[in-house]
């Protein structure tokens, strides 16, 4: 098991989250790739997206359903910044995650969590766990506790 991989394994843990990692056997890259994988509908997939606030240079976590688009002008209102897409090098080095495998816990740094709310419609939702074909699933409630994410209206 890689070293980002079990860096999410051991902050789910110490989130008081008992999580599953599962390997799949092909790319779970994107969000409907991971749903094929999984078994599960588009919308159950979590997509943990970073953005960049243009004044501090923050990296903020965005954690959004599958089909759905982060609104950048609700996200900008939360976070009291413009926002822009980070780029995936920072992205590595500052979280630990290559694009494709950002987890929503196990950041090497303590990043602002923001979730969308629609997640919260299912009984199950899966994210991925470190890298591209490794994925967990997880309650919502209990997934956005432990990513210490604000469940908001941040989709478009």
């Amino acid at each position: 098991m890689s070293k980002s991989v079990e860096r999410v394994r051991l902050a789910a843990h110490a989130a008081g989250l008992e999580i599953e990692i599962r390997q799949m056997a092909d790319s779970t890259h994107t969000a409907e790739d991971a749903a094929i994988q999984c078994g599960v509908t588009v919308a159950q997939i979590v997509k943990s997206l970073i953005f960049q606030g243009t004044d501090t240079q923050q990296l903020y976590l965005f954690l959004v359903s599958g089909p759905r688009q982060l609104d950048l002008a609700k996200a900008a209102r939360l976070t009291g910044e413009t926002l822009h897409r980070a780029d995936p090098k920072h992205i590595r080095k500052e979280t630990g995650f290559a694009i494709g495998g950002v987890s929503p816990l196990g950041h090497l740094i303590d990043i602002k969590a923001y979730a969308d709310e629609t997640l919260m419609q299912f009984d199950v939702v899966w994210a991925a766990a470190g890298g591209t074909n490794f994925v967990f699933p997880a309650e919502p409630q209990a997934l956005m506790t432990a990513a210490k994410a604000e469940i908001a209206d941040i989709t478009g």
